[in-house]
């Protein structure tokens, strides 16, 4: 069977899922371009004009609250999801954040006063990480180990599609002559993701990983055979191999560690390396700069020189260009792997970085024609680094190194830290760039170029391997192997029964990868 091909039901329910992503996506980035309408700043009393100085210091304080209240949300909708999840199933979370989602959306295109859209935005940040967390974590769940990058890195690359979607639509807003079109409706379309989430959601099966842990072994087998089925194979080989391996998995893990809560991230040595090592891969992702271009995306270009309408439509072309470059990402991931991916694409970010920084120091605000659109390319060319490298990554690994029992609570973690490691540079982003300028984009130069050397050190690589033989990669024992298996050319399986009896024996040849069709 082919390395590469998987089952058009692992598509489907991967597809399925990336409204979640879109919907996480298209709240962040609508920010963006809203920021970018003068008709947001008259409506709630703001100013984007540095002459009138007392305004215009509260105006960036609103902003830097306003971009930093959506990170804080998040920081709690992670943790929140995670234990969700794991009480009640993928499926039932998915559905709550979808919710959650569609009032925070009504809410920001209906806010009277700014206080009103601060707390709209905290309420989106909340149910936006719901989604950006669970969805990669559901789709590692149902997806063959030789395609897993590809698949569940469909999660970063549609998180993008909403980022697009969000700058289009902000350009197109920008030339209605309707003072409020300008910018509530762009924030209205909020509403329109996870209401087609909610449609989609009825036809998603539960997690099989998740049904096996609360002792549902029949319905886990239901889903696996029509997930791995293959016309060629009508004894289902993979599928009982895998069913096999998840089973005894979760039984060992079980016995072994018990009830794990989030304290046990952190006070279980195994544990507390993943949990470590998912909280420096979010970490390094957020303190490249990365947040910082993506949320003023649209004044950096005006900095440059660019009127409103140029501005607009570069900062769309540059997210356009990231979106193309997640699914790129989401292609190679599976060849080029995890750990290198994320290195070449940080060291990419710091080469345009410091080139950036050197425009911007010497000719920023200048009508040096040729300069300026240097400053510009360099923002393109960092994009193409981090949406080519890092920015789909970072999910995959993270929905990957936790084995499933702790797997919700463990990416619940890692993306409360990636929104935590947000809020200092969304906080800091505007003032900074108005006070100190060019010597902000230093941060982004030292802290990446640090973090690129404690990846190589300290992260494993993953790829290739099932969820459940991840484990041992991190010194835990593995029940029983799939893609990796040693020995004679040929093994003996015993696939348990549901009923809990030995089961039937699969022999089969010893091939270094088993794939699924």
């Amino acid at each position: 069977m082919s390395s590469t091909r998987f089952s058009w039901a692992n598509l489907a329910i991967a597809l399925s899922l990336c409204l979640g992503s879109i919907t996480y996506g298209y709240d962040f980035s609508i920010i963006s371009t809203t920021i970018g309408q003068a008709n947001w700043y008259a409506y709630f009393g703001l100013t984007s004009d540095a002459t009138r100085a007392s305004l215009y210091k509260y105006s960036n304080q609103i902003i830097g609250t306003v971009f930093g209240i959506f990170s804080a949300g998040a920081i709690f909708g992670a943790l929140f999801v995670g234990w969700l999840c794991d009480r009640y199933g993928r499926r039932p979370a998915l559905m709550v954040a979808a919710i959650i989602n569609i009032i925070g959306g009504a809410l920001q295109c209906g806010s009277v006063h700014i206080g009103m859209f601060i707390a709209a935005r905290f309420i989106t940040g909340f149910s936006g990480s719901m989604f950006v967390t669970l969805v990669p974590i559901y789709i590692a769940e149902v997806a063959p180990p030789a395609t897993r990058g590809l698949l569940v890195g469909q999660h970063g690359a549609f998180f993008l599609i909403g980022y697009t979607l969000a700058a289009w639509v902000g350009v197109g807003s920008f030339f209605s002559p309707n003072a409020a079109f300008n910018w509530r409706f762009p924030l209205s379309l909020q509403v329109v993701w996870p209401l087609l989430q909610l449609c989609f959601v009825k036809w998603l099966p539960e997690s099989p990983r998740w049904l096996v842990s609360h002792g549902r072994k029949e319905e886990a087998w239901d889903i696996l055979a029509r997930l791995h089925h293959d016309p060629k194979d009508p004894a289902q080989g993979f599928a009982q191999r895998e069913f096999a391996q998840i089973t005894q998995q979760i039984a060992l893990d079980q016995s072994t560690y018990g009830d794990v809560g989030y304290l046990d991230l952190f006070t279980r040595p195994h544990f507390r390396k993943r949990t470590l090592i998912g909280a420096l891969v979010m970490w390094a992702s957020q303190a490249n700069g990365a947040i910082v271009i993506y949320s003023n995306i649209v004044t950096l270009v005006a900095g440059l020189g660019f009127n409103a309408t140029q501005s607009l439509l570069l900062s769309a072309g540059w997210i356009t260009l990231a979106c193309v470059g997640n699914f790129t990402n989401a292609y190679f991931l599976d060849r080029l792997g995890r750990v290198r991916s994320m290195m070449i694409g940080m060291s990419g970010c710091v080469a345009f970085t410091i080139v950036e920084a050197a425009v911007v120091a010497n000719y920023g605000g200048s009508s040096n024609k040729a300069a300026l659109a240097a400053g510009v390319a360099m923002l393109f060319g960092f994009i193409v680094f981090y949406g080519g490298f890092v920015d789909t990554t970072i999910y995959v690994y993270g929905s990957e190194i936790f084995p499933t029992h702790i797997r919700a609570k463990g990416m619940g973690w890692c993306l409360s830290i990636f929104f935590l490691s947000t809020l200092p540079f969304l906080e800091s982003s505007a003032t900074g760039f108005a006070t100190i300028g060019w010597k902000y984009y230093l941060l982004f130069i030292i802290l990446p170029s640090i973090n690129v050397v404690l990846i190589k050190l300290f992260c494993p690589e993953t790829k290739g391997l099932s969820l459940e033989e991840i484990n041992g990669v991190f010194n835990d024992k593995v029940a029983m192997q799939l893609t990796h298996i040693d020995g004679e050319d040929t093994m003996t399986t015993s696939i348990p029964g549901l009923d809990g009896s030995s089961g039937t024996d699969v022999r089969e040849k010893n091939d270094a990868n088993i794939q699924v069709v």
